[in-house]
């Protein structure tokens, strides 16, 4: 939403000026080598023209030269680019460092106004109309990614924790006398301390242990709506991608919920784009129900760095009037970076690389899962059954002889450079988390029945990556499940050698395992292993266990 058409700035002005640039230049070099020049070049100004009349993602990727071409033609439109420009204001887009001038194209003044996030500066007729198309863009890679019905959105340079409470924020003037937010239960410390930097109490719902999966309890959360009143309930916060054993929760059962009790219903789908499942769910819940917005990162979902998140709706009842008010809570203007990173990338992969992502992904899972399968089944393990997860598996992991805590597996995995793997020990123990007591946190649940790691078949993730990680995770599960090595009773100058050999041959084995991934930009050195493997004993992952190092 972009309140001046700025279209006509680029597509009436700059065609006649490269005319008479070409035509100039014909009295330099040959003509038909300009006339091939000037088609090239039109070739690649077309494309920009097309973008601008159609605002959905071109249905190839452009290639950089494209790319570079587009984003100085549009910074071009910002004042701080301006020939003999004279500003004497308190912002004028004036950067000092060449890197960072070249790192950000020259763009310099960043987006919307104090007013309104998504209001055309008039300083930054380039940056405002990036801004507009960004947000047309992501619309449409939301659409096509099973978001039937997403009919506007709005970009965020805010990660999708303070992306929520944003949200949460500008719902509050939509109901300045509700204060509570149902919330079933997930446990990731960003979605309470979201609702918490709010100002807003949050009401944990348990989930419903059904099998090995754990489900919304629609039941119990129709209760609590019933007993704090629906005046006083600012609205339900649903999760979509979470870490198995949790499931994607019961969307349409919860919007027609809301719907009959008038009270405003947000998602949380932090990396759920990537999954049909949770797209069609959630457009289903727009569609028969209530579902005013719905939060979604861009780094994990779109592989770009960390930084930004989009706000959308399909719900033409209620979600245009709560987007509205999104914008015009945000204080002051934002910063372009997160959008500029959105939208190169979106005109980088174009609808068919989009796509192509998506379905490789997609693809990717229930060969991965079957993998995991024979490797747990293999230690005497086996997968969880989560059939509403299509994005993260949990695997059991039952306590060797010896009692040696599940922990120490992580631990063991991180230093073979494993990341993403989380490792959940259900205990009695308790833990309060932003003033909230909970039993058994990081499981979603008090009381799940065994301990478990959960890994993620995401976007982006290679054939490479996963077959690495399965035989790192061989060979730590082996060590895992070994019984402890009892201590002798005399400890020789040869029976320390033996052992100091014993844990460089176990080192030597690691070091092997250090191999390049292809999927990678830069790949890990394999021709000496780290200094931590290399140490006296006790080995590496022997190491880290003593010092208490958690899995990730």
């Amino acid at each position: 939403r972009c309140t001046v058409d700025l279209s006509d700035a680029v597509l009436t002005r700059s065609p006649p000026m490269n005319d008479q640039i070409f035509d100039l230049a014909q009295g330099l070099v040959p003509a038909n080598y300009i006339k091939q020049a000037r088609q090239a070049r039109q070739a690649r100004e077309s494309l920009l023209k097309t973008l601008l009349a159609q605002r959905r993602l071109p249905e190839h990727g452009w290639d950089e030269p494209t790319l570079k071409l587009a984003l100085a033609e549009l910074a071009a439109l910002d004042s701080n680019t301006f020939v003999g420009n004279a500003g004497v204001g308190e912002r004028e887009g004036r950067v000092i460092c060449p890197l960072v001038a070249a790192r950000h194209f020259g763009l310099a003044h960043g987006i919307g106004r104090s007013g309104d996030i998504a209001e055309a500066q008039p300083k930054a007729a380039g940056s405002s109309l990036i801004y507009a198309l960004t947000n047309a863009l992501a619309a449409d890679a939301l659409r096509r990614a099973g978001g039937a019905g997403v009919s506007e959105c709005v970009t965020l340079p805010l990660a999708t924790g303070m992306s929520v409470t944003l949200t949460l924020l500008a719902l509050r003037q939509l109901r300045p006398n509700a204060r509570h937010v149902l919330w079933p239960r997930i446990d990731q410390k960003s979605c309470l301390k979201a609702v918490s930097a709010a100002g807003l109490t949050p009401v944990p719902i348990e989930n419903l242990l059904d099998g090995d999966e754990l489900r919304t309890d629609l039941d119990a959360l129709a209760a609590k709506l019933s007993e704090i009143g629906a005046d006083d309930v600012l609205c339900v916060l649903t999760t979509t991608s979470c870490f198995a054993p949790r499931g994607v929760d019961k969307l349409l059962d919860v919007a027609r919920l809301c719907a009959e009790q008038g009270v405003p219903h947000l998602c949380n789908n932090a990396y759920g784009v990537q999954c049909d499942r949770c797209m069609k769910a959630i457009a289903s819940a727009s569609r028969h129900g209530r579902l005013d917005c719905f939060i979604q990162s861009t780094d994990k979902n779109f592989l770009v760095p960390v930084g930004g998140a989009i706000v959308a709706t399909a719900d033409g009842r209620h979600g245009p009037e709560l987007l509205a008010k999104v914008r015009s809570t945000y204080a002051g203007r934002a910063s372009i970076s997160p959008v500029l990173d959105l939208f190169c990338t979106l005109l980088h992969l174009g609808a068919d690389g989009w796509l192509r992502l998506l379905e490789r992904r997609r693809a990717s899972f229930p060969d991965f899962r079957r993998k995991l399968e024979a490797v747990a089944a293999k230690h005497g393990e086996r997968v969880l059954h989560t059939p509403n997860n299509g994005i993260s598996m949990s695997v059991t992991l039952t306590p060797p002889e010896g009692s040696k805590p599940a922990g120490s597996l992580g631990a063991s995995l991180f230093v073979r450079l494993v990341s993403g793997l989380r490792v959940v020990t259900p205990s009695a123990a308790g833990k309060t988390v932003g003033g909230i007591p909970f039993e058994s946190y990081g499981a979603h649940y008090s009381g799940y029945p065994c301990a478990y790691f959960s890994v993620a078949c995401a976007i982006g993730i290679a054939d490479g990556d996963v077959d690495l990680f399965l035989r790192r995770l061989d060979k730590a599960l082996a060590e895992w499940k070994k019984p402890p090595r009892q201590p002798k009773a005399k400890a020789g100058g040869a029976e320390g050698a033996a052992g100091n050999g014993s844990c460089a041959a176990k080192d030597r084995d690691l070091a092997k395992d250090f191999r390049p991934n292809p999927s990678a930009k830069e790949f890990v050195p394999a021709a000496q292993p780290a200094a931590c493997m290399t140490a006296a004993p006790p080995c590496s992952a022997e190491k880290a266990e003593e010092k208490g190092v958690a899995a990730e």
